[in-house]
């Protein structure tokens, strides 16, 4: 196995744990009164990840060289995306779910940023291509990435401006 094929593996095996572990979560608010918001953008961002995750393992030979900064970058961004999904806990999903009446998160990176999520999946679709070589699939993907995040935020926004005045 190649390193390209190591690490698109273990990417595609932690995306999928990930998503386990969100519709866990998903189920447990919803199950205390959890309210989805933007569900008919859903299927665009999994959409997104998909064809992102497509794109490496079809258009990045095996054998393809390592631009190690980038490969060192993403790993640096995987970090600070483990430490956002584990200041969310329970509350961590794939999907805009706000349980009426529950205080915002403010511990980790919550401290620092609104949205420090957005910002390692951004890292994370540029730097991933760029690691080995391939600008077109980061250039593609980080633009149609900015046009749904450009959609989601202020639905989510819009959804926790209750919730940020019991803060």
């Amino acid at each position: 196995m190649t390193l390209v094929q190591a690490v698109l593996l273990f990417v595609s095996l932690q995306r999928l744990a990930e998503l386990i572990h969100a519709r866990r979560n998903e189920a447990r608010l919803r199950a205390a009164g959890g309210i989805e918001h933007g569900a008919g953008h859903y299927p665009l961002v999994i959409g997104l990840h998909a064809a992102w995750l497509a794109a490496l393992w079809i258009w990045i030979p095996h054998d393809a060289p390592v631009v190690w900064w980038a490969l060192g970058a993403y790993a640096v961004a995987e970090i600070f995306r483990l430490w956002v999904l584990v200041s969310l806990g329970r509350w961590w999903t794939t999907r805009i779910i706000t349980l009426p009446g529950a205080p915002l998160v403010r511990r980790g990176p919550y401290r620092l940023m609104r949205h420090p999520n957005y910002a390692a999946v951004v890292a994370e679709i540029a730097l991933l291509p760029l690691a080995f070589g391939a600008w077109q699939i980061a250039l593609v993907f980080s633009l149609l990435n900015a046009l749904i995040l450009a959609w989601r935020i202020p639905i989510e926004a819009r959804a926790l401006a209750d919730r940020q005045k019991l803060v």
